[in-house]
Formats: C-alpha cells, structure tokens, sequence
C-alpha cells in the first residue's frame, strides 16, 4: 500500500506538474522524470526481469534522438519530420538490437555486456566525430512544430486572449509538456502489460533458471532477444521524446556513459524486477541531481556558526553525499525502496 500510495502521488504530481511547478526548471525536471522512468523501466525489463547486464541501452536512446533531430534540423519544423525522423531511429536501434542480441548464442553474462560496452563506445565515438550530420561534440539545435511554441493559443477566453488556469496560460508550451507526458506514460503502460503477459512469466524463468527453462522448452536465446529488442525499441522512442522536449540533441545528453551509469542506479534504488520501482529510482535521483545542491547550501549557510560543518555541506561536495545517500538507500533496501517494501528478495 506504501509503494502504490507512493507511486500514485508521484503520478498525480507529473500529471499536475505545469500548474503546481510553474517554474521552467522544475518543469524540466518533471519533464526529465517522465522520459527517464521509460527509459529506465526498459532497462528494468532487461535487468530486473531477464537477467540480461546491457551497457548499450543508452546507444538505442541516442538513436531515436538523434533520428529525430537531424529530421528537424534537415527537413524543417513539422510533425512529419519528427515522425520519419523518428521511424528510421527506432528503425537502426531494433537492426543493431537484433544483431546484438544474436551475439548471446556465442557469448554470456560479463562478455555480452562487455560487447553492449563496445558498441554504445562506437556509437558515441561515430556521433562525435561525424560533425557534418550530427553536430559533432556541440551537438545540435532545432525547431519543434509551432504547435508546442509558447505562441499557440490552446483555449482563448472572451478577449481572444489565452486561457490561464490558476494563472498558467495554455499555450503551446503546456502542449509540449503533455506530449512528454501522456507519450511516456503510454509507454509505460505497455511494459506494464509486457510484463502481466506470459511473456512476462517466461523471462522471469529464464532470469531464475536459464537452464530449467530450456529444459520445459523455451527457445531461451529467442527471448532474449525478443526482449532486447522490445527494450532498445522503448529506448529509442524515450529518445524521440526527450529530442522534442529539449530542442536540443548532442552526445552529453542523448549517449554519455554517465547517464547509462544513471539508469544502473535509479533501477537499483527502486528495485530490479518492479518497474513501478523505476518510477521511485527516476524521481530521488533526479530531485537529488537538480535539488541537493540547494538544500546543502541552505544547510550550509543555517550551520554557519559551527565549525567544520558547513565545510562538509559545501554544494560543491555534492556527489559526496549523493554517494552517502545511495549507500544508506542500498543498506537499508537491499531489493531497492520498491523491491524491499513489496517483500521482494531481490533477483538470483
């Protein structure tokens, strides 16, 4: 009850976000938490449900934004251009996804991931170095339709003025939002039937006992990369989305390891083989990464007068208590905050 209480607050609070958060960084944020938990529920259903380690999940997120941004940059401003864009994204991340996947007939556990390893790296080498289409190290910027600009008047009231409600115009920008929103939690959504399915049970199995589930008659390898695929195709449309939502696309943002280390840590703070729990991972770490900083320099300057300690609560020393929290969260939910609280043990 803790757990689904939970989830739900955070579901109401993204749902309300553009009126209860107004600001534009704490809509980023809310905007960041709905493209992650996607993102990071796709990699949940390798990890948590499959048992498959993968280092390449941010390489299929790349391609869908990379799909779609230089679709915008080349073709112009339209919904066409984020839909063919788009398609030939998720089209390259299933090829790569399926060619990958077939890789686990020769190779397992620590040497597959070290393959997903290399790939993501050429990935993110080939976008940094071919400049001419991607933007290179700068990455680049682009138009999204006129739909989502601030200047497209959703509702007008009797002055032909935009509507406001609880003073936040509904314009193109409340659009924008709502299409990161109601995208990402269709998407979940279908993980979430994945994962009720047979197909579910299924992978469960193979995570338990690879060996027994090939012994009942399950073509193991067939699976796998069924699954793989499923998740670098929910990946690359996470990406899509985050493409449209930043305007913006470049390797820091779309295929840097840090933020594959990201989506390892928010999976193992909610707990592996929940998914909801990829809902609580997304939201401590992103409060944590945008949020922390602030509260330590509030700490820092209210224990000014005690030696020592203000110090310790520079924010600059951040990533130092954003490694004490993540210690403390593992200590005390061994099977993450979901895992742990739905009485779960934790994968074998």
């Amino acid at each position: 009850m803790i757990v689904y209480a939970i989830v739900g607050l955070i579901g109401l609070a993204l749902l309300f976000a553009p009126f209860l958060f107004p600001e534009v960084r704490s809509q980023e944020v809310a905007a960041r938490i709905c493209v992650f938990i996607v993102l990071v529920a796709s990699y949940d259903l390798l990890l948590g449900y499959t048992g498959i380690v993968s280092f390449a999940h941010t390489m299929f997120f790349g391609l869908g934004a990379y799909g779609a941004a230089i679709a915008l940059k080349t073709m112009g401003r339209g919904f066409d251009a984020i839909l063919l864009g788009g398609a030939a994204g998720v089209a390259a991340a299933l090829v790569l996804a399926i060619l990958i996947g077939l890789l686990s007939l020769r190779v397992k556990a620590i040497f597959f991931a070290m393959i997903t390893l290399a790939a993501a790296s050429v990935m993110l080498v080939l976008a940094s170095q071919l400049s001419d289409f991607t933007g290179g190290e700068d990455g680049m910027t682009y138009q999204i339709p006129r739909f989502f600009s601030p200047a497209t008047k959703l509702l007008t009231d009797a002055d032909g003025k935009v509507l406001r409600i609880f003073d936040v115009a509904l314009d193109g920008k409340i659009a924008l939002y709502y299409f990161v929103f109601l995208t990402s939690l269709a998407l979940f959504l279908v993980m979430a039937r994945i994962v009720a399915s047979p197909l579910g049970t299924v992978l469960e199995a193979i995570r338990e006992n690879e060996l027994r589930a090939e012994a009942i008659g399950y073509r193991v390898v067939l699976y796998r990369t069924a699954i793989f695929c499923i998740a670098a195709v929910i990946a690359a449309l996470a990406g899509i989305v985050r493409a449209v939502w930043l305007k913006y696309t470049g390797p820091e943002v779309a295929l840097s390891f840090a933020i594959m280390i990201d989506i390892l840590l928010m999976v193992v703070i909610g707990g592996m083989g929940t998914l909801i729990g990829a809902i609580i991972g997304v939201v401590i770490m992103s409060l944590a990464q945008f949020y922390l900083k602030d509260l330590m320099q509030v700490a820092a300057d209210a224990t000014s007068g005690v030696p020592l300690l203000p110090e310790l609560l520079n924010p600059d020393r951040w990533l130092l208590w954003l490694g004490v929290l993540f210690i403390l969260l593992v200590y005390f939910f061994p099977a993450g905050i979901a895992g742990t609280l739905l009485g779960k043990g934790g994968t074998k």
